[in-house]
């Protein structure tokens, strides 16, 4: 009967994919595979805008850290996987992420400027339950995915390091989603 039991147990663990965290409904899976290789989810967060719940993200590393700034300086695959929990149309994106991105890349911002410019151009009207996802892969750039949007890749790890600090840098876009993505919840 014990070894049966164990057989049981040990084919639903891998019949089905493992789900490492749950937020506001949406389930992230514990490894996302990129380029060969297997990401760890780091965290997970939950982007509000006053009372209204706009997305829930996860981010996905090589190496799994707290610290925000090693993992934006750190030269290794990451990828921030983004599920809409409403409608979003293409300009309240491109302006939140605008925002942010500018207060974190600084005086880097006019040579960072023609990048972002490529960036935003990628990124499409949203609905909900659509994904937005963002991946850096070290020597070619930053990958932007959505269902409804058209594929891009826009070059330098400049550019990567100012747009995910967007999530986990000094000045974030929500400090409870930096939170929860560097898994501090």
């Amino acid at each position: 009967m014990k070894a049966t039991l164990t057989a049981v147990v040990l084919s639903l663990m891998f019949a089905a994919p493992a789900f490492a965290k749950e937020v506001a409904g949406v389930k992230y899976p514990e490894t996302a595979s990129v380029a060969g290789k297997e990401l760890k989810l780091n965290g997970v967060g939950l982007r509000s805008k006053l009372v209204f719940k706009v997305y829930t993200a996860g981010l996905y590393l090589e190496t799994p850290s707290k610290d925000g700034a090693a993992i934006i300086s750190s030269d290794q695959i990451k990828r921030v996987r983004m599920y809409m929990l409403r409608d979003l149309d293409k300009k309240t994106i491109v302006d939140a992420i605008g925002d942010g991105f500018k207060k974190n890349a600084g005086s880097k911002l006019p040579e960072l400027q023609p990048k972002l410019d490529t960036f935003n151009a990628a990124i499409p009207d949203v609905k909900k339950g659509d994904e937005l996802i963002l991946t850096y892969i070290p020597g070619q750039g930053t990958q932007v995915s959505s269902k409804t949007g058209k594929e891009i890749s826009v070059e330098g790890k400049d550019f990567s390091d100012a747009l995910f600090s967007v999530f986990v840098g000094k000045s974030p876009v929500d400090g409870s989603l930096r939170d929860g993505m560097l898994g501090k919840d």
